[in-house]
């Protein structure tokens, strides 16, 4: 009779290339990063002409949407540089962070569906304050594949190969309010 039941399971494949990692740094470096955080000049998040509620801060580079190309931003501050090393070691030896993104969502703040932008590779998240769920999906035909990630806070997870290129990502507006820091790692330059 379960065999059966199996068959009518929701999908629950966890994608290729995703990686999750939970108690990532320790409550206290949590603290402390969610302070360094909050003290940023945090500004509303810039789609083209439209304002998200989620407020960011980018190092490194940002994506201007208008542009619709990386821009030169400040580089990257030295507090991050014990938690960089951390998530590149996490990333292997051939892991170099170009772009850090610090983010405030507020309580009811999510963000909607989507793939980060081509001139990044691999991405990490580290999730700070409150859980949240991390929803990927792809096309399956004329319905969607889909999988959550429990992102419980101190967590990092990273998105590599089809996680990263093929599925598309979300989070549900949050209960509590939570901060992430993503950190990137830039892509090739095509020839």
């Amino acid at each position: 009779m379960s065999e059966q039941l199996a068959l009518f399971a929701p999908s629950s494949v966890e994608p290729e290339g995703l990686r999750y990692a939970a108690e990532f740094i320790s409550p206290a470096v949590e603290r402390e990063l969610i302070a360094r955080v909050a003290a940023l000049p945090l500004q509303p998040f810039q789609f083209g002409q439209y304002e998200g509620k989620r407020r960011v801060a980018s190092f490194g580079f940002h994506y201007d949407y208008g542009l619709r190309r990386l821009q030169k931003a400040d580089p990257i501050p030295d507090w991050l540089a014990p938690v960089i090393a951390q998530v590149e070691a996490f990333g292997g030896p051939s892991t170099r962070i170009g772009h850090v993104l610090c983010t405030e969502y507020d309580t009811g703040v999510g963000i909607g569906w989507h793939r980060d932008r081509p001139q990044f590779d691999r991405v990490f998240g580290l999730s700070l304050g409150s859980p949240c769920k991390f929803r990927f999906r792809k096309a399956a035909g004329e319905k969607w594949q889909r999988f959550t990630l429990n992102a419980a806070p101190r967590s990092l997870y990273m998105m590599s190969g089809a996680s990263r290129h093929v599925w598309e990502h979300s989070i549900p507006a949050v209960e509590q309010p939570r901060y992430s820091i993503t950190f990137r790692t830039m892509a090739e330059p095509k020839s």
